[in-house]
C-alpha cells in the first residue's frame, strides 16, 4: 500500500477524492467482460446527496450487459486540468454498482449536471445506477499518492433529511432570485473565472456550482442539516464573498 501524505503537509486525502466525485462529469467506467478481461467506456456522472457516483446506463450497452453479470466496478476521474493532464489529480474507485428504485433525486440531480440527457432519461431501456464505493486510490502529484477507504468518501446524511427535502426548491430559489450571489460565490470565494454560473446541488457539507461544462465545489466551513441552517450558511457565504469582493484590486 502507498505510504499516506504526512499530517504536516497539510494535504487531506479524503477531501481531495471527495472533492474530484462532486466535481466530475463524466468518467472512465471499468467493467467485466463475459470472459473475465477489463473493459472500459465513458460514462456520464453526477453526485448524489451523499456523493456516490451515478450513471444513466442504457441496457443495450455492453459495460451494463457486463454489470448483469458482475456488479464490480472501477471507476476513474479526474480534475480535466488543460495543459499537462498528468498533473492533475485523479481517483480510481473500487466498488459494486446498483440498480436504483427510487430514481427522483439521482434524475434531478443527474440532469442539472446533463441537460443534454433529458431527451433520453426516459426510455424505457435506461435506468439510473449508483455506484457504492469500497475504496479509492488517489493520486494528486508527487508524495500525494495514497489509498482512502470507501465510508470516509461519502458524506453522511444522518439527521439531514429537512435539509435534502428542502434541496430542490433551495437550488430553483438561488438560481431564480439570486444568480449574483452565485457569481460571487464562483469568482470570490472559488477563484474562478466569469461566466454563467449557476447552483445545481446542495448537501450538508456543501454546494456545487456549474457553469459551461465547469462544475466547482463550494465547502461549507461547518456542517448544516436543517432548512434554516442550509439559508443561514447561504446567506453568510454570500457576505464573505461580497466582502472578499469589496477587499479586492480593481
Amino acid at each position: 500500500m502507498p505510504a499516506a501524505p504526512r499530517p504536516e503537509d497539510g494535504f487531506q486525502p479524503t477531501a481531495a477524492v471527495r472533492r474530484l466525485l462532486r466535481e466530475a462529469r463524466t468518467g472512465a467506467l471499468a467493467t467485466l467482460d463475459e470472459d473475465g478481461a477489463p473493459y472500459a467506456s465513458l460514462v456520464q456522472v453526477a453526485p448524489l446527496n451523499d456523493g456516490s457516483p451515478v450513471f444513466l446506463l442504457s441496457g443495450l450497452a455492453r459495460h451494463t450487459r457486463n454489470l448483469g453479470r458482475d456488479p464490480r466496478v472501477s471507476l476513474l476521474v479526474d480534475e480535466h486540468r488543460h495543459g499537462d493532464e498528468l498533473q492533475g489529480a485523479r481517483a480510481s474507485l473500487k466498488g459494486r454498482i446498483e440498480r436504483l428504485a427510487d430514481t427522483g433525486t439521482a434524475r434531478r440531480r443527474f440532469l442539472a449536471r446533463h441537460p443534454d440527457a433529458e431527451g433520453f432519461a426516459g426510455f424505457a431501456d435506461f435506468a439510473f445506477y449508483r455506484l457504492v464505493p469500497q475504496s479509492a486510490h488517489l493520486v494528486a502529484g508527487f508524495g500525494r499518492i495514497t489509498d482512502v477507504e470507501g465510508p470516509q468518501l461519502l458524506t453522511e446524511l444522518a439527521e439531514a433529511d429537512e435539509l435534502l427535502a428542502a434541496e430542490a426548491g433551495a437550488v430553483a430559489h438561488m438560481n431564480a432570485d439570486h444568480a449574483d450571489a452565485i457569481q460571487l460565490y464562483a469568482m470570490q470565494l472559488l477563484g474562478a473565472g466569469p461566466g454563467e454560473w449557476r447552483m445545481i446541488g446542495i448537501d450538508p457539507e456543501g454546494c456545487e456550482l456549474m457553469a459551461g461544462l465547469d462544475v466547482r465545489r463550494l465547502a461549507f466551513p461547518r456542517r448544516v442539516t436543517s432548512a434554516r441552517g442550509m439559508r443561514e450558511m447561504l446567506v453568510e457565504l454570500a457576505n464573505a464573498a461580497r466582502g472578499a469582493s469589496i477587499d479586492s484590486p480593481q
